[in-house]
């Protein structure tokens, strides 16, 4: 069998794809994983272009790569995600030794791009955008994780002035509701407990449902009846599509866990629109207060773009308030990047960058301040947990999560991964917790 080695940049979209990649590649072409780039006969490279210098990231990987097919000239190099959508022939042109070049659409063409350059020898690229056909090739999973991804949408239609993803992974298209709902069951079948539905902008999901346009909450409603299924998740939603059913569903649903990644950006009205956000700060709040009816015991993480074009002081002060009323959990945040093709990147800018990181080490320290507050909180209380893993640290410790996104480390009983349980907060670190066994019987 042909050996495959897989590096993924970026978000769990990305994660996702390269997931299906393997799949597709062992059903089609009787690939394996490789365990390390030196035994593999294909080197793939999801790649992600949020950030600044992501095709340098990108190139100097490329250049690692390089030296290992010098020594193997049979090797195949295929570079993936949004920065090959991004930059498509200019990633041939500048490093011959890449084979393939594919986009976020195109990842089923990626068997025949294989086959074609092995019959002449000659670079493949295909980085064209044809909605949503890659579903219909990807195989049915007869395997699960404990906790799964499955993508029920792609692209983003909003066309925020500092996102490059409508341009890298095209505009929204949902999937259809039954094959969400096919994808599900398989991996339930397989030991999947926990599902993560993706999408850019996944709460704006409009699957065929019966002929009709569905929602988010109409699908959250169905994987919740699928046997086994026992937590759901939902990655990444837009503040101005999270609508009153998607709100009404969190007092319906227990199976939707009571955390949600609720990107804000800024919290200053003049930068919100700048950013092309379509949204207030006083609505955003007003979504908060409406979900922790709902739920009350919601919990709420978020992004955080610092140094935005002209970003004044008052802004940043503006953004401190938010976080300081909302009081995030984990959350993300980052100086703000130009990207090709964006509005943004054509917006005058005034703000040194020692201020810029100066104000993201604020903000950061505060976020990371409220986050082991939420930790330490936790101490002394009992979680239900999902067990995921093995401790990376400690081969006799398993790593389980909590409903939010908490992992915790402890030492099983008659346990095995998969399994849920009832553990202990015994104490709270930076990245994690510690746990014990609660026997609740």
């Amino acid at each position: 069998m042909k050996k495959v080695f897989i590096k993924t940049h970026g978000c769990q979209m990305n994660e996702y794809d390269s997931a299906k990649m393997l799949d597709l590649l062992r059903s089609e072409e009787d690939y394996e994983l490789a365990e390390s780039e030196q035994q593999a006969d294909l080197l793939i490279l999801n790649t992600c272009s949020i950030r600044e210098k992501a095709q340098e990231k990108v190139f100097h990987q490329i250049g690692r790569w390089k030296k290992i097919k010098d020594s193997n000239p049979d090797l195949k190099i295929a570079i993936g995600g949004c920065v090959a959508s991004q930059e498509g022939e200019k990633i041939i042109k500048r490093a011959p030794s890449v084979d393939i070049v594919f986009g976020p659409q195109t990842l089923h063409k990626l068997p025949d791009l294989i086959k074609n350059n092995e019959i002449d020898d000659r670079s493949q690229i295909d980085i064209s955008f044809p909605k949503i056909e890659k579903f219909d090739h990807i195989p049915t999973p007869d395997y699960g994780e404990p906790s799964s991804f499955v993508s029920v949408m792609e692209g983003c239609n909003k066309y925020c002035s500092f996102c490059v993803v409508p341009h890298t992974r095209g505009h929204e298209v949902s999937r259809n509701f039954d094959d969400i709902l096919n994808e599900v069951s398989a991996l339930a079948d397989n030991g999947t407990r926990e599902i993560h539905l993706l999408g850019q902008n996944v709460n704006n999901f409009k699957g065929l449902q019966n002929g009709d346009k569905s929602s988010l909450a109409k699908l959250i409603v169905e994987v919740a009846k699928i046997a086994n299924i026992e937590r759901i998740r939902f990655t990444t939603s837009h503040p101005h599509e999270f609508k009153d059913d998607l709100v009404e569903v969190y007092g319906s649903v227990p199976e939707l866990v009571s955390h949600v990644h609720l990107p804000v950006q800024s919290g200053s009205d003049r930068i919100l629109k700048l950013m092309r956000r379509r949204y207030t700060v006083e609505k955003y709040l007003d979504l908060i207060n409406r979900i922790k009816s709902a739920r009350p015991d919601m919990s709420f993480s978020s992004d955080f773009i610092v140094g935005f074009p002209d970003e004044s002081e008052e802004d940043f002060q503006a953004t401190m308030d938010i976080v300081n009323e909302v009081g995030f959990d984990e959350s993300y945040s980052f100086i703000y990047s130009p990207r090709p093709n964006t509005p943004a990147a054509e917006m005058p800018d005034c703000v040194p960058l020692e201020e810029k990181k100066l104000r993201l080490d604020i903000l950061q320290n505060r976020l990371n301040q409220l986050s082991y507050g939420y930790s330490r909180k936790m101490v002394g209380s009992t979680q239900n947990c999902l067990i995921t893993a093995r401790s990376k640290k400690d081969p006799g410790e398993f790593q389980a999560r909590t409903i939010n996104d908490r992992v915790v480390n402890f030492r099983p009983k008659k346990h095995k991964i998969g399994d849920f349980i009832n553990l202990k907060i015994l104490d709270a670190y930076t990245n994690s917790l510690r746990g014990e066994v609660k026997d609740l019987s």
